[in-house]
């Protein structure tokens, strides 16, 4: 909606390329910095002061620094494992060290070694401006009471954490102490007794860990004597009850016997048959003839073949005599006879053999037999004793883990005591702590350096917060940003000229009065007719200009001026355009429709019926008509208004418009005073017979959001808005927004066209 005389965006440059995002950003602070310049300065140098003060006056500190190294190829004292298993050193670990060197036992230890509860740098007041204000109240409020040793040491190891610093270095096993304190050498010894505690306080904790272990394993090794003793001895009872027998070995007696009996079993079967084997091969061969070479090989008796040796000889010269005498000799018969003899004999023989051989035999059975009738009660014996041992292993193993688990708690006991003699700690110090040359705090540079950077960003903070919660108009870029229309003019404050002094000569070669000599009490309603070199009136002909440039097609304007409240400015500036184009000879009257409050008419006509009288019909316009007092100026005053409430009607009306119309034809140029748009609604009811509409804001005082409100419920007003005029503006302090509106281009440049201010 208010769109009307908008100027090109700012985005385009004179190539018609954006700006960029930061270089607007950056424009836009500078600009912030530029406005609040005086702000700025005195905040920045404030901070500047304060750093300043806080380096002379905070006395000097000295940081010493010491190293602690966590080694992880410890000396090993005993060649069997420590009691207390050692945790390899990892990132945790050091991390974890670091918090001890930082827990309070450490500080405590060092605190109450070099007795820092009676040094007045830790439990006294501290030095420089703000700790002794800090002390001074703590004491103005506090109870005056003797303070106690807790409290004493408390307050000690409060400073003492303050002013110690441990970090790690880097990923290394090394650790760095640092101690900040006003005293150098103090610094140094406090650095390195910390460092001793710590490794006091790690074979302590080493010592007492290894006693509390050899305690525990104490209580615990008499407890598993008790239950290795009781498992052994319900063994022992278990086999004893059970007649279990240990033949050595690891093996039971009903085991070796079975194993035995079994050996001796196969061994009887195996002579069984080889008996029967020999009866039955004598059976079979006494079967045979006796001259059957076979029968003697396998019966293997010397006297059989020794008989059988005879029986063959006598064979032999029997059958030699029978061939040779035939078989009837008696010699031949005799050896038969013997023949038969010996053959009957080793028949004797074999049945001897026979008989001897079916007793072994028997023999052999019957020892089997009884190897087989032992193996049968062994056997029974061995089942009834392996269902017993299922239960006599579950003892044997009970009473082997408890005596295992007590040789075990014993060895450990006797390495805890030994560690307990000889505690190892895996930290040392490889870099004593110096006595600091240098001191370390305060630093010039580095306060310096705060200070700059927290003075600027303060500063700019301030300037920002206050920028932002300005919430009215300074300059025309914020005005075409905001509303989206022009700003037609800035007109400066008018205030009482100061009396000066002026070069007559001057005055002579520029053929013209200095204004300001003319007039010590200025009319600031004709300032222009008064001062028409000021910048004031340079102003307001830029308003006129900005009015026919934009009405170049018509022979006549109605112009409405009006604001968003009262007081700011707008009778003025309306008298005093009037008088402007009064004075360069122009057709020009100014209206006084400002109905509820007609200052224009309480000045120049009070008692006159005006336009309300001419609406009324009381009398013609041309006597409501007035002329101002030595001027050229002719103009309508409202009338009587004090006893109407409803002058939007009146404004509003059809004869309200018959009064302009009549004026249309008379004058060139209409000047009309409305009245503001935020208290009462009547300008609303003027755009019937207005033309176009300036816009009066008072520089720095309005705020934005009460404009945009009366734009967005006048309609009319926003539609024909000829364009915005800052009013009372602070040319002194213009030239931080914008400095060509400032005094400084003022009396560089436009000085030299005669412009007085």
């Amino acid at each position: 909606m208010l769109q009307i005389n908008k100027r090109s965006p700012h985005s385009d440059d004179g190539s018609g390329q954006p700006d960029k995002p930061f270089l607007h950003s950056l424009n836009n602070s500078l600009k912030i910095l530029k406005r609040q310049r005086p702000l700025v300065s005195l905040i920045f140098l404030c901070c500047l002061a304060l750093g300043f003060l806080y380096y002379f006056i905070t006395p000097a500190s000295f940081t010493a620094d010491g190293t602690i190294v966590i080694d992880k190829r410890k000396v090993q004292l005993f060649q069997q494992e420590s009691v207390l298993s050692n945790v390899d050193v990892d990132t945790a670990t050091v991390q974890t060290e670091v918090e001890v060197l930082k827990s309070d036992s450490i500080s405590l230890a060092v605190i109450r070694k070099l007795h820092l509860t009676e040094d007045p740098e830790f439990v006294g007041p501290s030095k420089g401006l703000i700790g002794a204000t800090v002390s001074f109240a703590t004491k103005l409020f506090s109870k005056q009471e003797s303070e106690t040793e807790f409290e004493r040491e408390s307050a000690a190891l409060l400073k003492f954490n303050r002013q110690r610093t441990v970090s790690r270095l880097g990923l290394t096993y090394v650790m760095n102490i640092g101690f900040t304190s006003q005293d150098a050498a103090k610094a140094a010894l406090i650095v390195n007794t910390l460092a001793d505690a710590y490794i006091d306080d790690q074979l302590n904790s080493k010592y007492q860990a290894a006693r509390r272990a050899s305690r525990w394993l104490q209580e615990r090794i008499s407890e598993l004597r008790t239950q290795a003793t009781a498992a052994e001895r319900a063994v022992v009872d278990f086999k004893s009850k059970n007649n279990i027998v240990d033949a050595g070995g690891g093996r039971l007696m009903s085991e070796q016997q079975l194993a035995e009996v079994n050996s001796q079993l196969i061994l009887a079967r195996a002579a069984t048959a080889e008996a029967k084997a020999r009866l039955d091969r004598i059976t079979t061969v006494m079967d045979q003839d006796v001259g059957d070479a076979s029968m003697a090989d396998a019966l293997k008796s010397e006297v059989i073949i020794k008989l059988r040796g005879q029986y063959l000889e006598i064979a032999q010269r029997e059958a030699i005599w029978a061939k040779r005498y035939g078989e009837n000799h008696l010699a031949a018969i005799n050896l038969r006879t013997q023949m038969q003899e010996l053959r009957r004999s080793i028949k004797d023989e074999m049945r001897k053999i026979a008989e001897s051989y079916k007793s072994d035999y028997e023999i052999a059975r019957t020892r089997e037999k009884s190897f087989e009738n032992s193996l049968a009660n062994v056997v029974s014996i061995s089942q009834t004793t392996g269902q017993a041992q299922i239960q006599l292993r579950e003892l044997e193993s009970n009473a082997e883990t408890s005596r295992t688990l007590y040789d075990s708690f014993l060895q450990r006991y006797m390495e805890a005591v030994q560690q307990q003699t000889v505690p190892i700690s895996e930290a040392r110090l490889i870099s004593p702590a110096m006595r600091p040359l240098k001191k370390s705090a305060p630093r010039l540079t580095i306060v310096l350096l705060v200070t700059i950077v927290s003075g600027a960003l303060l500063s700019f903070g301030v300037a920002y917060l206050r920028e932002a919660s300005d919430g009215t108009l300074r300059t025309t870029d914020q005005v075409e940003e905001v509303l989206q229309v022009d700003c037609l003019a800035m007109v400066p404050v008018l205030r009482p000229p100061t009396p000066r002094t002026t070069n007559r000569s001057d005055e002579a070669q520029r053929g013209r009065p200095n204004p300001r000599l003319q007039t010590a009490n200025p009319d600031w309603l004709r300032y222009v007719v008064d001062a028409p070199f000021s910048r004031y009136a340079e102003a307001i002909r830029s308003v006129k200009i900005a009015a026919d440039l934009s009405g170049v097609l018509k022979s006549t304007k109605i112009i409405g001026m009006t604001s968003t409240l009262p007081n700011e400015g707008k009778s003025t500036i309306a008298c005093n355009l009037a008088h402007l184009v009064a004075d360069a000879g122009g057709s020009v009257i100014l209206v006084d429709a400002d109905l509820r409050n007609p200052t224009l008419s309480q000045k120049f006509a009070p008692d006159a019926l005006g336009s309300i009288g001419v609406v009324m019909g009381n009398i013609p316009l041309e006597d409501a008509i007035t002329m101002i007092p030595f001027t050229n100026l002719h103009f309508l005053p409202a009338g009587p208004t004090s006893r109407l409430p409803h002058t939007n009607e009146i404004l509003a009306s059809a004869a309200m418009k018959k009064v302009f119309d009549l004026l249309r034809l008379r004058y060139d140029y209409i000047i009309v005073d409305l009245s503001p748009v935020a208290p009462i609604v009547d300008v609303r009811a003027t755009g019937h017979f207005i033309d176009t509409y300036v816009y009066v804001i008072e520089w720095g005082k309005t705020k934005v959001e009460i404009i945009e409100r009366g734009l967005a419920e006048a309609g009319n007003i926003s539609d024909r808005l000829l364009g915005v005029v800052l009013n009372k503006v602070d040319t002194s302090a213009q030239s931080r927004y914008e400095r060509y509106h400032g005094n400084t281009y003022h009396q560089k440049y436009y000085a030299k066209y005669g412009y007085v201010d």
